[in-house]
């Protein structure tokens, strides 16, 4: 039967004849809210491995949507939070649905357009979060960075490690971005997991992530978070230094992208995606931004391209 890419059928997300318990898409739905909400109770619960079904809670939501349609994604949203709400409290439906549950619903609405809008979300999505918690903690003393360095001061003490001024500064300056970067990373990982798992169970193929690009507008956001940070006064740039990190994840992948398809059909492609990929393990922050400026220079090479005059012959 005809899909859109998304599993669903051409023509929105009619019901399919049969009745209720014939339509995949509500038990599709129904299934995956139930799955997500018992992963986030889990966590929530304190019970052995907590960690992990928390990181693998968005999972269930992003195969509902990337097998059956946004649809199928949104019911699931809907159930697990009911379910995290009757079962848990209301700071646990809350916690789930801004960490995880919106931001993969968003992701599989953004996809049916192809892979570079929510490819572009891995970064606005934290960015926004950045300054959502900047602009409510502004009343807190010290603000979003006074929190933090409560936070780092705390967790330093339960470790008996010196909290001296200097290294509580440096916590404080990127903590808001590691918090960003790994909920990026979980997002990006739980899709990859459930194309695969999708694919492998026949109903629907598993996305071309190498061909992902970011769209030409993306290029100008970390320019501007660039130059805030930039401008910001020393010790009080935090924030624009969290929105600029965040901002960059979207490009270090779509570098990653790139490397993938113009090292295709080379004999040197093992070892030149290995020395990468070894490269982000151990020196993780100068390879990360080469790899992000390669994939800046790619996209504005084709924004550039695209924007220009047809040749005259």
């Amino acid at each position: 039967m005809p899909t859109d890419g998304t599993g669903t059928e051409e023509g929105g997300d009619r019901p399919q004849a049969g009745g209720f318990f014939a339509d995949a898409r509500l038990l599709a739905g129904l299934a995956g809210g139930l799955a997500a909400a018992c992963l986030a109770l889990w966590a929530f619960r304190g019970l052995p491995l907590g960690l992990v079904t928390f990181w693998a809670a968005p999972l269930p939501v992003l195969m509902a949507g990337m097998g059956f349609g946004a649809g199928a994604a949104m019911l699931a949203l809907v159930v697990a939070a009911g379910v995290v709400w009757l079962a848990g409290s209301l700071a646990g439906v809350w916690l789930f649905l801004l960490a995880f549950g919106i931001p993969a619903l968003l992701l599989v609405a953004a996809s049916r357009r192809g892979l570079g809008l929510p490819l572009a979300l891995l970064g606005l999505l934290p960015a926004g979060g950045i300054l959502l918690a900047a602009w409510w903690l502004s009343d807190m003393p010290g603000g979003m960075d006074g929190v933090l360095r409560a936070l780092a001061e705390t967790g330093l003490r339960r470790f008996d490690l010196p909290a001296s001024a200097a290294f509580v500064a440096d916590i404080v300056r990127v903590k808001a971005a590691a918090i960003g970067f790994w909920l990026a990373l979980a997002l990006l990982a739980n899709g990859w997991v459930a194309g695969w798992l999708l694919a492998r169970a026949g109903v629907a193929p598993a996305p071309a992530w190498s061909s992902a690009r970011l769209p030409g507008w993306y290029a100008a956001l970390p320019a501007l978070a660039l130059g805030f940070w930039l401008a910001a006064e020393t010790g009080a740039d935090a924030v624009p230094l969290s929105l600029l990190l965040v901002l960059l994840v979207p490009l270090m992948l779509h570098g990653l992208a790139v490397l993938h398809t113009r090292t295709l059909g080379r004999g040197e492609r093992p070892l030149v995606l290995g020395a990468v990929y070894v490269a982000l393990v151990v020196l993780f922050l100068p390879a990360s931004l080469a790899v992000a400026g390669y994939g800046a220079f790619d996209l504005l090479l084709r924004t550039r391209g695209r924007g220009a005059p047809p040749s005259r012959s």
